[in-house]
């Protein structure tokens, strides 16, 4: 089934499952949000290199501004500089990264995005101690999910995407 429809059939089953508790009737079959739920596992990182390293320019920008501040050019730019390197390390921090592990796809956060990645399309998993790595089918492009840069839970996504990859037939490597 198309994964529209199944969307189209779960909100009519939600609405339907509503105005049946109302008339005080059972609900029929449970393919509610509670149940797709439940098949979804999200691991949630933090992202620490890249806002450090912001803060840190920021940092920089701000003590090179100050020391050029005797000529008094540029000073309104230098600061707004600054407090946009600021708020940017600290977008990148609060917004954390994932990867949710659905039935039958992954999906992660790329580009200020969210990608979805399909099980057919995956080639293998590769899993070690400190990274879990998920390349493409056919393409040279890869999902590299680390515990020192993005601080993920490494061992649980592992244990997870193991019995993801039994459940799809995908290759599964122990590093």
């Amino acid at each position: 089934m198309a994964r529209s429809w199944e969307r189209m059939v779960q909100r009519n089953t939600k609405q339907i499952n509503q105005q049946r508790k109302k008339q005080g009737k059972e609900t029929i079959y449970a393919t509610n949000s509670k149940a797709a739920a439940k098949s979804t596992d999200i691991f949630k990182g933090r992202n620490i290199v890249f806002p450090v390293v912001l803060l840190l320019l920021g940092i920089m920008f701000w003590v090179v501004g100050s020391i050029d501040e005797a000529k008094g050019s540029g000073i309104l730019a230098n600061w707004l500089g600054v407090v946009l390197y600021f708020l940017l390390a600290a977008l990148l921090f609060f917004r954390r990264p994932f990867l949710k592990v659905e039935r039958a796809r992954l999906s992660t956060i790329k580009y200020n995005r969210e990608r979805f990645l399909p099980a057919a399309e995956i080639e293998k998993i590769t899993l070690s101690r400190s990274v879990v790595t998920i390349k493409y089918k056919g393409k040279r492009k890869q999902w590299i999910f680390s515990k020192l840069i993005n601080r993920y839970d490494t061992a649980a996504m592992a244990a997870r995407l193991e019995q993801f990859g039994k459940n799809n037939n995908i290759e599964v490597v122990h590093e």
